[in-house]
């Protein structure tokens, strides 16, 4: 295994022959990183490394991604009842 890049709390990482990646996750209640997602190519490895936000997409815990810092006009918030 080949580590990347290490961005907190993923790491991207391949194998040695370069044709399989996978983004591990680290688990501060066991101290461990784990294998959140087998990348299908290296093109997304790649991609998920550039883009963090895709990264969080990607994660099955449910992060938050691609989050808007405010409201442009012409759009209607919703107001919680």
């Amino acid at each position: 295994m080949k580590v990347l890049l290490e961005r907190y709390p993923y790491k991207y990482c391949e194998a040695e022959n370069g044709e399989q990646g996978w983004i591990e996750k680290f688990n501060p209640e066991t101290k461990r990183y784990y294998k959140m997602y087998e990348c299908d190519s290296r093109m997304q490895l790649l991609t998920a490394m550039e883009d963090y936000e895709y990264t969080k997409w990607l994660d099955p815990a449910g992060v938050n991604c691609y989050v808007k810092d405010r409201v442009g006009p012409g759009v209607d918030r919703i107001k919680a009842i």
